[in-house]
């Protein structure tokens, strides 16, 4: 099922990066020595070794499909340098922002950095931002999408915007103080509509283990915290590392404020992939696209693993846009299933009774 969410989406803006150092407009590292931000897998490099490559990527199935091609994945160290830095920066604009910076902050002078965006996805911004930051750049069409490079010049770097835009990714608060966040997450800026409905609809008596798939900054998980008394362990599972930290910092400051020893761990994992361990109750407001296109085959993934992970007399509570085909999953696994809400374009169900 880890298939599922790691390869159903094209990605344009990697063909795009691909033409271009195959038509040559950049000059290979002598020491293939490359730093490649937000890296998908690909076997198309033309022959180059990528053994020297260090591949960063948060998104734990991508991460995945990269380890098992047998390439380096990690964040770069404080000072590394690289002669060729590769970007794929995302289509929220800060999170890009914050990615160009680190692009131009790992370059090594007189190297080259190089970017790719799709169309669709804010490509004109993107080049635009990388031109204020790096004093110029080159760009190429392909695929619908831009590449715009630059070998830049550290005496044409903006600095002080430099440092501005690193500081956009760190996590910072939302709704009036009440969160963590940070840009670039589901619903990063706001309390998400869907799963405020789901946590109204919790009944106040669910008890022992709790998971949350799918978490995101934690709104759902300190949800169960705040309303469910009887709840002695919360589990958190989220495939993008950069929700880890706000996630993590929401569920201690909740458990400090209610005063209850609580067992909370925070889990970078792909949820498709299977459960290790056995649980009371599920929650979720699963994610049901990459990119643009639905894929509601990601939420019924996430019902059959959350089936497999119950315990006999648990329950599953999910919350799900009232267009995508769930109740068949639904009912394939669960003997007793419940539509407790439609409201809003949403609905909310209560499952129980696993079949095997």
């Amino acid at each position: 099922m880890s298939a599922t969410l790691s390869t159903a989406t094209s990605d344009a803006a990697l063909d795009a990066l691909h033409h271009a150092l195959g038509a040559g407009v950049v000059d290979w590292p002598a020491d293939d020595r490359v730093l490649f931000l937000r890296a998908r897998d690909g076997h198309w490099w033309y022959g180059h070794s990528r053994k020297e490559w260090v591949c960063q990527q948060s998104f734990k199935p991508f991460a995945a499909a990269l380890e098992r091609s047998g390439l380096q994945v990690r964040e770069p160290l404080e000072g590394e340098k690289f002669p060729l830095v590769l970007v794929l920066p995302p289509r929220q604009r800060d999170e890009a922002r914050a990615l160009l910076a680190r692009a131009l902050l790992h370059g090594l002078p007189g190297g080259t950095v190089l970017a790719a965006m799709a169309n669709s996805e804010g490509a004109r911004t993107g080049e635009s931002d990388f031109r204020k930051l790096a004093g110029s750049a080159q760009v190429l069409s392909k695929h619908h999408c831009r590449v715009f490079w630059s070998s830049p010049v550290d005496s044409n770097i903006d600095h002080d915007l430099l440092s501005e835009w690193l500081a956009l990714d760190a996590p910072r608060t939302i709704a009036g103080g009440r969160y963590l966040s940070r840009p670039g997450l589901f619903a990063w800026n706001r309390i998400d509509r869907a799963s405020a409905l789901l946590a109204a609809h919790l009944p106040k008596d669910l008890s022992g283990r709790i998971a949350d798939l799918g978490a995101g900054y934690g709104y759902l998980a300190g949800e169960v915290l705040r309303r469910c008394p009887g709840v002695t362990a919360l589990d958190l599972y989220e495939a993008e590392a950069r929700a880890i930290e706000p996630a993590l910092g929401n569920l201690e400051a909740l458990r400090a404020e209610s005063g209850r020893e609580i067992e909370i761990n925070v889990h970078w994992h792909d949820v498709t992939a299977g459960l290790s361990r056995r649980y009371d109750a599920i929650v979720s407001n699963p994610p049901f696209h990459q990119g643009r296109a639905d894929q509601p085959e990601l939420g019924q993934a996430f019902i059959a693993v959350a089936a497999d992970a119950l315990n006999a007399s648990g329950s599953l509570w999910l919350v799900a846009n009232r267009h995508l085909p769930y109740e068949a999953t639904l009912r394939a696994r669960f003997s007793h299933v419940e539509t407790c809400a439609l409201e809003d374009g949403f609905k909310v169900f209560q499952a129980s009774g696993v079949r095997a």
